[in-house]
């Protein structure tokens, strides 16, 4: 039977109380069956499983690091992306983090980079030790993403009057094509969850949404570049798309991780204050990171998002260091794929 209360929950608490202290009048941590109810501070083997949102391509290192890790480096996965965060927030004793930009739900079971594959399926990385399991998958299916950042910008430079050229580029016979492919995701979804917990049968299961890409309402800004009306409707699309993450995680017993609500006020058109960068790829500085990417800001935020939900501890209660950094002997490098 699915474990019911999390581990990782009361190995988290401990961690924030180490951090934070905790008042004398503190519920004790329930009770937890099997193995796991001897987990303590430290005894977490966690595994980050994903695509370029989780894996931070481009997002600024720590000191002394170099932009990307070398497990392989064709996955442009930063050493400061959430799953970093998050293993350092929770203290675990082993993070294996095998998230690559790029990839979709056929990645988990398929080594990745087609006909010259460069990594190995993520699902390998998962066993029966395995404890907590982050997955942040979706938007590279059926190039849900890809395409709008590609199209939009440049249709609405061809047709400034316009009020929403992409939309209208992607209804096809009066179907969104866009919206009907973020709502069958969800079966992808739910398929990857259930082979997760094939995987890794003991550990808790965490799927992670996107945060907020659009800024809320019909306008726009430079640094997205889309028509007012196609914000709106890239917004909706990534509604439905956390909405089809959400329902594939919960219809598989997994938890669904919501990152929209914390990055509110940090999309692509907050300036200083953004998450995510615009059109743009920045190569340098805080805000380093893909275009249409989180940067280091927005990896952390969505980190405190995970911290939240695992430990049930107030996201500010999150340590606020600005670079990630998780025990150095829990982590696992990835080796060398043959293919």
């Amino acid at each position: 039977m699915r474990r019911t209360t999390s581990a990782l929950a009361v190995a988290g608490v401990l961690a924030a109380a180490a951090l934070v202290g905790t008042p004398a009048s503190a519920p004790a941590a329930p009770a937890r069956d099997g193995r796991a109810a001897q987990q303590v501070h430290r005894e977490i083997d966690y595994v980050a499983l994903g695509d370029s949102y989780s894996a931070g391509p481009l997002v600024k290192a720590p000191p002394g690091k170099p932009t990307f890790r070398p497990d392989p480096q064709a996955c442009a996965r930063s050493w400061n992306n959430y799953p970093a965060f998050v293993a350092d927030y929770l203290d675990v004793s082993s993070y294996t983090d095998v998230t690559c930009s790029g990839a979709q739900v056929a990645d988990f079971s398929s080594p990745q980079g087609g006909e010259n594959p460069y990594a190995a399926p993520q699902l390998d990385a998962l066993s029966a030790d395995t404890d907590l399991v982050t997955i942040g998958i979706g938007g590279n299916d059926y190039g849900l993403f890809g395409s709008l950042v590609d199209t939009c910008g440049r249709l609405a430079q061809e047709h400034p009057d316009e009020a929403t050229p992409c939309r209208d580029h992607y209804t096809v016979d009066g179907v969104d094509t866009k919206a009907r492919d973020a709502r069958a995701i969800r079966t992808r979804i739910a398929g990857a969850v259930a082979a997760v917990h094939e995987a890794a049968p003991e550990a808790d299961v965490y799927v992670v949404g996107y945060p907020q890409l659009m800024p809320l309402g019909a306008h726009t800004c430079d640094a997205v570049g889309f028509a007012a009306g196609d914000v709106a409707w890239g917004d909706h699309i990534e509604d439905l798309l956390n909405r089809s993450l959400r329902l594939g995680a919960t219809s598989q017993d997994a938890t669904y991780v919501d990152t929209q609500t914390i990055s509110r006020g940090h999309d692509a058109c907050a300036g200083l204050k953004a998450w995510i960068n615009g059109s743009l790829v920045v190569f340098t500085g805080p805000k380093a990171g893909a275009n249409f990417h989180p940067n280091r800001a927005g990896e952390r935020g969505m980190a405190k998002a995970v911290f939240g939900v695992v430990t049930g501890r107030p996201v500010s209660k999150a340590p606020t260091n600005a670079n990630a950094a998780p025990p150095a002997d829990a982590i696992v490098l990835n080796p060398a794929y043959p293919g």
